[in-house]
Parts: C-alpha cells; structure tokens; sequence
C-alpha cells in the first residue's frame, strides 16, 4: 500500500503520522540547525592545509620519528576502515590497506596488533603518524580485546603482531613481550571508534568496559579522543551531504549518547564518515577525515608536552 502525502512549505508532510527511514516526519524536518554546531572551511584550501600539517607532522623529538596511536572499540565499529579512509585520502583514491570486516565475525578479529603507518602523497614520503590496530573489544575480560591486554599495549608491552587472546593475556612470559619499553614503544594517544547507528544498542557490559578502559588510560597520563563512525547512517542529509554533518541536530545528539557512553565530553568526539564501496575519494569526506587526524595529533602533542619532564631529549 503507498500514500501520496500532501506537502506543505519546508517539504514537510501535512501530518506528523508517517515515519521515514525510522523518523517521525515531523522529527525528520526539524533534524536541520539552522547554524552549524562547529565550523569547518569546506574548502580546496582547507583541504591541502590539512594535507600538508598531517604531511610534515614530527613529533618535536630526537627520541622520536613516530607518534603511535591506538584505535579501540568494539567489531565493526569502523577502525580498519578509519586507517584504510585516511590512507586512501593520501593516495586519490580508496585503498584498502587494512583487513577491514562488515560482520560481526569482522576479519580484524582475527588478526594480531597491526602498526600502519600512514604514507604521505607519495610512498616515500611516510607521515610521522602510526596507527594502531587490533581486535574489537569485548563485554568484559573473556571475549575481544581484554582491558588487561589494551593496558599491555598503551604501556608497550605488547609486540607488534601478537596475537590476542582472552585465554592467553600478555605477559612477561610472552614471546616478544618489551620489559622495559622506551617512549617509541608506548601509545602516544588512544582513540575510542564507536559507530552512530549502534551507540543505542550497544550493551551496557560494553559501556562499563569503556569506562574502565578510561580510567585507567587516565592514570598512565595517556589523553583520549573518539571518533563517531558511520554518521552518514543516522540522517539522510549527511548521507547525502557531508558537508550537513554539523547542522543536524540527529548527529549532534547521537554524540551526546557517545560521550555518555564513553563517559566522555562530546569536545573530545568528532564525527567521521569512512570510504567504504567507493573508488575514488571525495574532497569534503577528505576533509572531515584530515579534521579528525589533526584533532588526533592535537592531543599526541598534549602527551608529549607532559613528557618532556619525564624525557628530557624531547624538544617541545
């Protein structure tokens, strides 16, 4: 059965009954702000400022070449294809560099702690950025990614390319495992990856494990930042407009729910859409990813600045 609804001024319905894409229509029609909640130059020129400063970023040290940075959240949350959408904004064109599932079985779960470090406009131009990826989380300490082995691999315990298991935590005993590690094998940043279309049914166990995580990342001085995936999947007008991200009130209100979520304040959050079925990259999706890698290294600079005390070659 189809209903050819009147229509009003605004492309309103004249009665608020139907619903769309699981919007009220009369919720639908008041999801644009007038003014945007953040501001962002969609422009060419914003885009190759970004490039650039993500290009030519060095860690401000003699100890250091690489800021390392570690993306958790759980299966399918979107953090392979965070890596692989950045890569690709890079190369022109999509590029998928890491094993990137759809599922709930998602390849990344069955693989070991990556290290992808991100290329610059040419191969032989490596940013100084390195992206840390590993299986999704899990409810608590006996399926995914356990906090003890995420704490593991902040500290820089972990090896690159160990593989994980419940049954099995890093340990001393581990074959590979850093006793002592120096600054180089720590994470420099932690980045939460949740996903828009799922923060309202993620599981509260999930909930308590973020904000565990959180506390003691806390303690080990590590700043954390998050990235709200899949954007494009909550309102239409982003999905068909990127650059509508922060003039809809769904997406602004989706980030309350993940910053309660993560028991976070929505400033450290910043939405993301990833390159997913297309071929060639988009220069306004370009920016909103580049946008989330600079707010990312804002923060790799914050921790490195609380370093120095500590590490006294760093030159901040």
């Amino acid at each position: 059965m189809s209903f050819n609804f009147g229509m009003v001024s605004g492309g309103c319905p004249n009665f608020s009954a139907p619903v769309l894409h699981g919007l009220p229509w009369a919720e639908k029609c008041k999801s644009k702000m007038e003014s945007p909640w953040r501001d962002v130059a969609w422009t060419e020129d914003r885009r190759e400022t970004l490039m650039e400063s993500i290009s030519s970023y060095k860690p401000g040290s003699e100890a250091l070449s690489e800021a390392r940075v570690l993306l958790v959240g759980p299966v399918g949350a979107g953090k392979s294809s965070f890596i692989s959408s950045v890569q690709s904004v890079f190369t022109g064109r999509f590029t998928n560099r890491a094993m990137v599932g759809s599922s709930s079985a998602s390849f990344t779960k069955k693989v070991e702690l990556q290290l992808f470090n991100i290329r610059g406009r040419s191969p032989e131009q490596p940013t100084a950025l390195v992206l840390c990826d590993v299986m999704g989380l899990g409810d608590g300490e006996t399926t995914g990614l356990t906090l003890h082995d995420t704490l593991a691999i902040i500290k820089g315990h972990a090896p690159e390319g160990h593989k994980f298991s419940p049954e099995q935590p890093v340990r001393s005993e581990t074959v590979g495992y850093v006793k002592k590690p120096s600054l180089k094998d720590k994470v420099h940043c932690v980045v939460f990856v949740v996903d828009a279309s799922k923060v309202s049914s993620y599981t509260k166990g999930l909930g308590t494990t973020f904000q565990q995580l959180r506390e003691h990342i806390s303690d080990l001085g590590v700043h954390q930042v998050a990235l709200l995936t899949h954007v494009d999947k909550v309102c239409q007008e982003t999905a068909r407009d990127i650059t509508q991200v922060y003039n809809s009130r769904i997406v602004q209100q989706t980030m309350t729910k993940a910053g309660a979520l993560l028991g976070m304040s929505t400033s450290y959050i910043v939405p993301v859409k990833n390159y997913s079925s297309e071929l060639d990259v988009d220069e306004n999706t370009d920016i909103l990813l580049l946008s989330a890698v600079d707010h990312i290294l804002q923060y790799v600079d914050l921790y490195f600045q609380d370093c120095a005390a500590t590490y006294p070659k760093l030159s901040l």
